[in-house]
Protein backbone atom coordinates (compact mmCIF):
# COMPACT_ATOMS: atom_id res chain seq x y z
CA UNK A 1 0.00 0.00 0.00
CA UNK A 2 1.83 3.30 -0.76
CA UNK A 3 0.39 6.72 -0.60
CA UNK A 4 -2.22 6.79 -2.60
CA UNK A 5 -2.74 3.39 -4.94
CA UNK A 6 -2.97 -0.40 -3.92
CA UNK A 7 -0.01 -1.46 -6.21
CA UNK A 8 1.29 -5.34 -6.58
CA UNK A 9 5.80 -4.88 -5.94
CA UNK A 10 8.42 -6.47 -4.40
CA UNK A 11 10.65 -4.31 -1.46
CA UNK A 12 13.87 -4.92 -1.58
CA UNK A 13 15.25 -4.11 2.15
CA UNK A 14 19.13 -3.14 2.75
CA UNK A 15 20.82 -2.73 5.98
CA UNK A 16 17.25 -1.75 7.73
CA UNK A 17 16.21 0.60 5.43
CA UNK A 18 13.66 -0.03 1.83
CA UNK A 19 16.06 0.07 -0.97
CA UNK A 20 13.76 -0.63 -3.90
CA UNK A 21 10.03 -0.88 -4.37
CA UNK A 22 9.22 -2.47 -8.09
CA UNK A 23 8.40 -5.41 -9.91
CA UNK A 24 10.78 -8.15 -10.62
CA UNK A 25 13.62 -7.32 -9.06
CA UNK A 26 16.51 -9.29 -9.36
CA UNK A 27 17.05 -12.24 -7.21
CA UNK A 28 19.96 -13.53 -5.32
CA UNK A 29 19.46 -11.91 -1.90
CA UNK A 30 19.80 -13.64 1.53
CA UNK A 31 16.71 -13.81 2.15
CA UNK A 32 12.87 -13.64 0.69
CA UNK A 33 9.47 -13.79 2.14
CA UNK A 34 6.42 -14.37 -0.25
CA UNK A 35 3.85 -12.13 0.88
CA UNK A 36 1.10 -12.66 -2.10
CA UNK A 37 -2.35 -11.86 -1.22
CA UNK A 38 -1.13 -9.64 1.53
CA UNK A 39 -1.68 -6.24 2.14
CA UNK A 40 1.83 -4.36 3.07
CA UNK A 41 1.12 -1.10 5.09
CA UNK A 42 4.01 1.04 6.52
CA UNK A 43 4.23 0.62 10.16
CA UNK A 44 1.71 2.61 12.22
CA UNK A 45 3.19 5.84 14.37
CA UNK A 46 1.37 6.38 17.85
CA UNK A 47 1.58 9.80 18.91
CA UNK A 48 0.15 10.13 21.70
CA UNK A 49 1.12 6.88 24.36
CA UNK A 50 1.03 6.63 28.13
CA UNK A 51 3.81 3.81 28.97
CA UNK A 52 3.97 4.45 32.59
CA UNK A 53 7.08 4.05 33.09
CA UNK A 54 8.96 5.01 34.93
CA UNK A 55 7.01 5.23 38.51
CA UNK A 56 3.76 3.81 37.37
CA UNK A 57 4.31 0.64 36.75
CA UNK A 58 1.47 -0.93 38.71
CA UNK A 59 -0.43 0.20 36.22
CA UNK A 60 1.72 -1.05 33.29
CA UNK A 61 5.13 -0.93 31.62
CA UNK A 62 7.31 -0.17 28.47
CA UNK A 63 7.54 -4.04 28.16
CA UNK A 64 4.05 -4.66 27.73
CA UNK A 65 2.90 -1.24 25.93
CA UNK A 66 5.53 -1.82 23.17
CA UNK A 67 4.42 -5.46 23.47
CA UNK A 68 1.14 -4.67 22.57
CA UNK A 69 2.44 -1.97 20.36
CA UNK A 70 4.26 -4.41 18.20
CA UNK A 71 1.54 -7.46 18.00
CA UNK A 72 -1.04 -4.34 16.51
CA UNK A 73 1.25 -2.99 13.87
CA UNK A 74 2.60 0.00 15.39
CA UNK A 75 6.03 0.03 14.92
CA UNK A 76 7.11 3.57 16.75
CA UNK A 77 5.41 5.33 19.58
CA UNK A 78 5.72 8.90 21.31
CA UNK A 79 5.60 8.76 24.90
CA UNK A 80 3.84 11.04 27.08
CA UNK A 81 6.06 12.93 29.78
CA UNK A 82 3.46 12.44 32.66
CA UNK A 83 5.21 9.69 34.59
CA UNK A 84 6.63 9.87 37.92
CA UNK A 85 9.01 11.92 37.65
CA UNK A 86 7.55 14.06 34.97
CA UNK A 87 10.36 14.41 32.16
CA UNK A 88 10.39 18.29 32.66
CA UNK A 89 14.49 18.77 32.20
CA UNK A 90 16.95 17.86 29.74
CA UNK A 91 18.87 15.28 32.32
CA UNK A 92 15.40 14.25 33.14
CA UNK A 93 14.82 13.28 29.78
CA UNK A 94 18.31 11.46 29.32
CA UNK A 95 17.30 9.04 32.08
CA UNK A 96 13.83 8.20 30.76
CA UNK A 97 15.69 7.62 27.12
CA UNK A 98 18.30 5.35 29.19
CA UNK A 99 15.74 3.78 31.19
CA UNK A 100 13.66 2.54 28.37
CA UNK A 101 16.37 1.88 25.62
CA UNK A 102 16.36 -2.05 25.65
CA UNK A 103 12.87 -2.50 26.99
CA UNK A 104 11.10 -1.23 24.09
CA UNK A 105 10.18 -3.57 21.28
CA UNK A 106 9.34 -0.65 18.57
CA UNK A 107 11.08 2.66 18.04
CA UNK A 108 10.10 5.58 20.74
CA UNK A 109 10.19 9.11 20.88
CA UNK A 110 9.82 10.95 24.41
CA UNK A 111 8.07 13.97 25.13
CA UNK A 112 8.75 16.41 27.80
CA UNK A 113 5.81 18.77 29.73
CA UNK A 114 5.51 21.93 29.12
CA UNK A 115 4.19 24.17 32.12
CA UNK A 116 5.46 27.28 33.96
CA UNK A 117 9.32 27.40 34.27
CA UNK A 118 9.38 30.96 35.27
CA UNK A 119 12.15 32.61 33.47
CA UNK A 120 14.16 30.10 32.19
CA UNK A 121 11.56 28.82 29.89
CA UNK A 122 13.08 29.79 26.75
CA UNK A 123 16.41 27.76 28.03
CA UNK A 124 15.03 25.16 29.23
CA UNK A 125 13.04 24.34 26.26
CA UNK A 126 15.81 24.86 23.81
CA UNK A 127 17.83 22.49 26.02
CA UNK A 128 15.15 19.95 25.81
CA UNK A 129 15.13 20.08 22.21
CA UNK A 130 18.82 19.36 21.92
CA UNK A 131 18.59 16.28 24.31
CA UNK A 132 15.94 14.90 21.68
CA UNK A 133 12.36 15.96 23.00
CA UNK A 134 10.11 14.69 19.89
CA UNK A 135 7.91 17.55 21.15
CA UNK A 136 6.28 18.96 24.27
CA UNK A 137 2.80 18.08 25.98
CA UNK A 138 0.68 20.63 28.05
CA UNK A 139 -2.29 19.35 29.88
CA UNK A 140 -4.67 22.66 30.60
CA UNK A 141 -6.96 20.23 32.34
CA UNK A 142 -6.79 17.50 35.29
CA UNK A 143 -4.89 14.45 34.20
CA UNK A 144 -2.57 11.60 35.34
CA UNK A 145 -0.28 12.76 37.59
CA UNK A 146 -2.46 16.01 38.30
CA UNK A 147 0.40 18.43 36.01
CA UNK A 148 -0.33 22.03 36.51
CA UNK A 149 -1.54 23.74 33.77
CA UNK A 150 0.49 26.33 31.77
CA UNK A 151 0.21 30.03 31.76
CA UNK A 152 -1.48 31.68 28.87
CA UNK A 153 2.34 33.13 28.49
CA UNK A 154 4.36 29.96 28.65
CA UNK A 155 1.39 28.76 26.20
CA UNK A 156 2.36 32.40 23.82
CA UNK A 157 5.73 31.75 23.79
CA UNK A 158 6.36 28.06 23.82
CA UNK A 159 4.38 28.14 20.59
CA UNK A 160 7.08 30.87 19.31
CA UNK A 161 9.82 28.48 20.10
CA UNK A 162 7.84 25.69 18.15
CA UNK A 163 8.05 27.97 15.24
CA UNK A 164 11.52 28.92 15.35
CA UNK A 165 12.94 25.45 16.31
CA UNK A 166 10.49 23.44 14.36
CA UNK A 167 8.75 21.28 17.30
CA UNK A 168 5.02 20.73 17.96
CA UNK A 169 3.31 21.47 21.19
CA UNK A 170 0.42 18.90 22.15
CA UNK A 171 -2.20 19.88 23.84
CA UNK A 172 -4.42 18.27 26.16
CA UNK A 173 -7.46 20.81 25.50
CA UNK A 174 -9.87 20.92 28.54
CA UNK A 175 -10.41 24.29 30.41
CA UNK A 176 -9.48 23.56 33.90
CA UNK A 177 -12.30 25.99 35.27
CA UNK A 178 -14.93 25.00 33.10
CA UNK A 179 -14.13 21.16 34.10
CA UNK A 180 -14.48 22.17 37.45
CA UNK A 181 -17.31 24.54 37.82
CA UNK A 182 -19.33 21.49 35.74
CA UNK A 183 -17.94 18.28 38.26
CA UNK A 184 -19.09 20.44 41.07
CA UNK A 185 -22.61 20.89 39.61
CA UNK A 186 -23.03 17.35 38.63
CA UNK A 187 -21.54 15.84 41.25
CA UNK A 188 -23.45 18.13 43.72
CA UNK A 189 -27.24 16.68 41.67
CA UNK A 190 -26.42 12.80 42.67
CA UNK A 191 -25.85 11.93 39.25
CA UNK A 192 -23.20 9.34 37.78
CA UNK A 193 -22.38 7.28 34.49
CA UNK A 194 -21.07 8.43 31.28
CA UNK A 195 -23.89 10.65 30.39
CA UNK A 196 -22.81 12.28 33.50
CA UNK A 197 -19.38 12.45 33.16
CA UNK A 198 -20.30 13.60 29.41
CA UNK A 199 -22.13 17.01 31.40
CA UNK A 200 -19.69 17.65 33.44
CA UNK A 201 -16.41 17.86 31.02
CA UNK A 202 -18.83 19.25 28.88
CA UNK A 203 -18.06 20.26 24.85
CA UNK A 204 -17.70 23.77 26.10
CA UNK A 205 -14.41 22.77 28.01
CA UNK A 206 -12.81 21.64 24.99
CA UNK A 207 -14.53 24.53 22.77
CA UNK A 208 -12.87 27.43 25.19
CA UNK A 209 -9.52 25.49 25.88
CA UNK A 210 -9.76 24.71 21.38
CA UNK A 211 -10.56 28.31 20.86
CA UNK A 212 -7.58 29.52 23.23
CA UNK A 213 -4.95 26.83 22.11
CA UNK A 214 -5.97 27.56 17.86
CA UNK A 215 -5.96 31.29 17.96
CA UNK A 216 -2.58 31.42 19.56
CA UNK A 217 -1.31 29.13 17.04
CA UNK A 218 -2.52 30.76 13.98
CA UNK A 219 -1.21 34.27 16.36
CA UNK A 220 2.61 32.72 16.35
CA UNK A 221 2.43 30.20 13.46
CA UNK A 222 3.73 27.81 16.32
CA UNK A 223 2.77 24.72 15.58
CA UNK A 224 -0.04 23.09 18.16
CA UNK A 225 -1.52 19.04 18.02
CA UNK A 226 -4.93 19.18 19.16
CA UNK A 227 -4.96 15.97 21.10
CA UNK A 228 -7.53 12.88 21.49
CA UNK A 229 -10.36 15.62 20.42
CA UNK A 230 -13.69 14.20 21.49
CA UNK A 231 -16.33 16.67 19.63
CA UNK A 232 -17.71 18.09 16.69
CA UNK A 233 -18.31 21.25 17.95
CA UNK A 234 -14.25 21.85 18.86
CA UNK A 235 -13.60 20.44 15.94
CA UNK A 236 -15.68 23.15 13.83
CA UNK A 237 -13.89 25.94 15.84
CA UNK A 238 -9.99 25.10 14.36
CA UNK A 239 -11.80 23.92 10.91
CA UNK A 240 -14.62 26.22 10.17
CA UNK A 241 -14.09 29.26 12.12
CA UNK A 242 -10.84 30.40 11.47
CA UNK A 243 -10.46 28.42 8.11
CA UNK A 244 -8.10 25.55 7.78
CA UNK A 245 -4.78 26.79 9.33
CA UNK A 246 -2.07 24.67 8.39
CA UNK A 247 -0.10 24.62 11.48
CA UNK A 248 -2.84 23.48 13.62
CA UNK A 249 -3.42 19.67 13.66
CA UNK A 250 -5.97 17.80 15.31
CA UNK A 251 -5.87 13.77 15.95
CA UNK A 252 -8.76 11.86 17.43
CA UNK A 253 -8.80 7.93 19.07
CA UNK A 254 -10.78 4.58 18.65
CA UNK A 255 -12.48 5.53 22.10
CA UNK A 256 -14.73 8.79 20.15
CA UNK A 257 -14.90 6.97 16.51
CA UNK A 258 -16.36 3.42 18.03
CA UNK A 259 -17.98 4.11 21.67
CA UNK A 260 -20.95 6.67 22.57
CA UNK A 261 -22.90 7.08 26.24
CA UNK A 262 -26.10 6.30 24.46
CA UNK A 263 -25.06 2.68 23.04
CA UNK A 264 -22.43 1.86 25.53
CA UNK A 265 -23.97 3.02 28.91
CA UNK A 266 -23.01 -0.77 30.14
CA UNK A 267 -19.59 -0.27 30.04
CA UNK A 268 -19.45 2.31 32.64
CA UNK A 269 -15.85 2.69 34.38
CA UNK A 270 -14.08 0.86 31.36
CA UNK A 271 -14.67 3.61 29.10
CA UNK A 272 -14.41 6.91 31.21
CA UNK A 273 -11.77 8.45 29.96
CA UNK A 274 -11.05 12.54 29.17
CA UNK A 275 -12.17 14.26 27.37
CA UNK A 276 -15.55 11.87 27.99
CA UNK A 277 -17.20 9.88 25.26
CA UNK A 278 -20.33 11.41 23.87
CA UNK A 279 -23.92 10.89 22.14
CA UNK A 280 -23.92 9.56 18.55
CA UNK A 281 -24.77 12.22 17.09
CA UNK A 282 -21.14 13.54 17.95
CA UNK A 283 -19.84 9.86 16.93
CA UNK A 284 -21.14 10.28 13.48
CA UNK A 285 -19.79 13.42 12.97
CA UNK A 286 -16.79 12.92 13.90
CA UNK A 287 -16.66 9.91 11.10
CA UNK A 288 -17.89 12.57 8.64
CA UNK A 289 -15.10 15.10 9.80
CA UNK A 290 -12.61 12.37 9.42
CA UNK A 291 -13.52 10.65 5.73
CA UNK A 292 -13.66 14.73 4.84
CA UNK A 293 -10.03 15.21 5.84
CA UNK A 294 -11.02 17.42 8.57
CA UNK A 295 -9.13 15.10 10.77
CA UNK A 296 -5.17 14.67 10.78
CA UNK A 297 -4.55 11.65 13.02
CA UNK A 298 -5.75 8.68 14.75
CA UNK A 299 -3.76 7.87 17.74
CA UNK A 300 -4.69 6.12 21.07
CA UNK A 301 -4.30 7.94 23.81
CA UNK A 302 -3.04 4.29 25.25
CA UNK A 303 -3.55 4.84 29.06
CA UNK A 304 -3.67 1.41 31.25
CA UNK A 305 -4.38 1.74 34.65
CA UNK A 306 -4.47 -1.35 37.21
CA UNK A 307 -8.17 -3.15 37.68
CA UNK A 308 -8.46 -1.90 41.27
CA UNK A 309 -8.71 1.87 40.04
CA UNK A 310 -11.33 0.89 36.97
CA UNK A 311 -13.10 -1.88 39.05
CA UNK A 312 -14.76 0.76 41.77
CA UNK A 313 -16.93 3.84 42.16
CA UNK A 314 -17.65 5.78 38.86
CA UNK A 315 -16.21 8.96 40.26
CA UNK A 316 -13.83 7.67 41.98
CA UNK A 317 -12.47 5.75 38.92
CA UNK A 318 -9.24 6.26 36.93
CA UNK A 319 -9.58 7.84 33.44
CA UNK A 320 -7.89 6.57 30.84
CA UNK A 321 -7.97 2.85 29.04
CA UNK A 322 -5.41 0.77 27.01
CA UNK A 323 -6.25 0.86 23.04
CA UNK A 324 -2.19 0.25 21.64
CA UNK A 325 -2.99 -3.20 20.25
CA UNK A 326 -6.08 -2.69 18.51
CA UNK A 327 -5.57 1.09 16.86
CA UNK A 328 -4.56 -0.36 13.18
CA UNK A 329 -7.15 -3.62 13.17
CA UNK A 330 -10.24 -1.14 14.09
CA UNK A 331 -8.81 1.02 11.76
CA UNK A 332 -8.39 -1.58 9.34
CA UNK A 333 -11.61 -3.31 9.66
CA UNK A 334 -13.17 0.44 9.21
CA UNK A 335 -11.44 0.27 5.69
CA UNK A 336 -12.37 -3.40 4.55
CA UNK A 337 -15.93 -3.07 5.52
CA UNK A 338 -15.64 -0.17 3.23
CA UNK A 339 -16.48 2.80 6.04
CA UNK A 340 -13.12 4.74 5.16
CA UNK A 341 -10.48 3.94 2.31
CA UNK A 342 -7.59 1.83 2.93
CA UNK A 343 -5.36 4.98 1.99
CA UNK A 344 -7.23 6.63 4.65
CA UNK A 345 -5.71 4.26 7.18
CA UNK A 346 -2.00 4.79 6.23
CA UNK A 347 -2.53 8.63 5.94
CA UNK A 348 -4.76 8.64 9.41
CA UNK A 349 -1.97 6.17 11.25
CA UNK A 350 1.13 6.42 9.43
CA UNK A 351 1.79 9.04 6.94
CA UNK A 352 0.75 11.82 9.01
CA UNK A 353 1.60 11.71 12.70
CA UNK A 354 5.37 10.98 11.23
CA UNK A 355 4.82 13.85 9.47
CA UNK A 356 3.76 16.31 12.21
CA UNK A 357 6.30 15.30 14.72
CA UNK A 358 8.99 15.36 12.12
CA UNK A 359 10.18 11.45 11.77
CA UNK A 360 8.76 11.32 8.00
CA UNK A 361 10.18 10.21 5.63
CA UNK A 362 11.99 7.66 7.70
CA UNK A 363 8.84 6.65 9.22
CA UNK A 364 5.37 6.33 8.25
CA UNK A 365 6.17 5.35 4.53
CA UNK A 366 7.18 2.78 2.46
CA UNK A 367 9.24 4.70 0.33
CA UNK A 368 12.81 4.29 -0.60
CA UNK A 369 15.40 5.34 2.07
CA UNK A 370 12.82 4.67 4.79
CA UNK A 371 13.09 2.72 7.60
CA UNK A 372 12.04 -1.21 6.53
CA UNK A 373 8.84 -0.96 9.25
CA UNK A 374 6.60 -2.83 7.61
CA UNK A 375 3.14 -4.20 8.54
CA UNK A 376 1.95 -7.38 6.68
CA UNK A 377 -2.12 -7.70 7.04
CA UNK A 378 -4.23 -10.60 5.97
CA UNK A 379 -7.20 -9.31 4.44
CA UNK A 380 -9.34 -12.21 4.45
CA UNK A 381 -8.77 -13.48 7.92
CA UNK A 382 -11.41 -12.56 10.90
CA UNK A 383 -10.73 -13.18 14.22
CA UNK A 384 -12.66 -12.19 17.62
CA UNK A 385 -10.81 -10.48 20.25
CA UNK A 386 -10.22 -12.09 23.54
CA UNK A 387 -8.72 -11.34 26.85
CA UNK A 388 -5.93 -13.57 26.61
CA UNK A 389 -4.75 -12.29 23.55
CA UNK A 390 -4.64 -8.98 24.81
CA UNK A 391 -0.95 -8.58 26.42
CA UNK A 392 -1.36 -5.95 28.67
CA UNK A 393 -0.45 -6.25 32.47
CA UNK A 394 -3.84 -5.88 33.30
CA UNK A 395 -6.00 -6.90 30.66
CA UNK A 396 -8.73 -4.81 30.45
CA UNK A 397 -10.28 -3.82 27.11
CA UNK A 398 -13.74 -2.38 25.69
CA UNK A 399 -13.27 -4.41 22.33
CA UNK A 400 -13.03 -8.05 23.92
CA UNK A 401 -15.50 -10.07 21.98
CA UNK A 402 -15.47 -7.83 18.84
CA UNK A 403 -14.81 -8.98 14.97
CA UNK A 404 -12.44 -7.74 13.49
CA UNK A 405 -11.20 -8.04 10.03
CA UNK A 406 -7.79 -8.25 8.49
CA UNK A 407 -5.23 -9.53 10.96
CA UNK A 408 -1.89 -8.51 11.79
CA UNK A 409 0.17 -11.04 10.14
CA UNK A 410 4.10 -9.93 10.08
CA UNK A 411 5.57 -6.94 11.18
CA UNK A 412 9.01 -5.75 10.59
CA UNK A 413 11.13 -3.37 12.51
CA UNK A 414 13.96 -1.95 10.55
CA UNK A 415 14.08 -4.55 8.32
CA UNK A 416 13.82 -7.64 11.03
CA UNK A 417 11.06 -9.62 11.72
CA UNK A 418 9.44 -9.19 15.33
CA UNK A 419 6.04 -10.39 14.68
CA UNK A 420 4.91 -13.94 12.90
CA UNK A 421 1.74 -15.08 12.41
CA UNK A 422 0.32 -12.53 15.08
CA UNK A 423 2.85 -13.52 17.34
CA UNK A 424 5.40 -11.84 18.71
CA UNK A 425 8.81 -13.59 17.85
CA UNK A 426 11.63 -10.53 18.83
CA UNK A 427 13.71 -12.36 20.88
CA UNK A 428 14.47 -9.39 22.73
CA UNK A 429 13.22 -5.80 22.91
CA UNK A 430 15.00 -3.83 19.83
CA UNK A 431 13.81 -0.36 19.62
CA UNK A 432 15.47 2.75 19.42
CA UNK A 433 14.95 6.22 20.47
CA UNK A 434 13.73 8.53 17.50
CA UNK A 435 14.51 12.17 17.44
Amino acid sequence: MLKDALVEAEILVEEGRISRIGKSIESGYHRTVDLRGKLVLPGAVDPHVHGREPGLEYKDDFLHTTKAAALGGVTTVLEMPNTIPPVDSPSGLLEKKSLLSGRSYVDFGLYAVLYDYGNDLDSRIAELVRSGAVGFKAFMAQTTGNLPPPSFGTVYRALELSRELGFTVVFHAEDRECVEFFTSRVVGEGREGLRAYSDARPPLCEELSVERVSSAARATGGRAYVAHLSSASALRLIREGGGFPANVYVETTPTYLFFDYESHEGLGTLIKVNPPIRDSKNRARLWRALSRGLIDVVATDHAPHAIHEKNTEFWKAAAGLPSLQQLLPLMLTSALEGRIPLGKVVELCSENPAKIFGLYPAKGSLLPGADADIVVVDPRAEYVVTEESLVYKHRLSPYVGWRLKGRVDKVFLRGEIIVEEGGLVAEKPTGRPVR
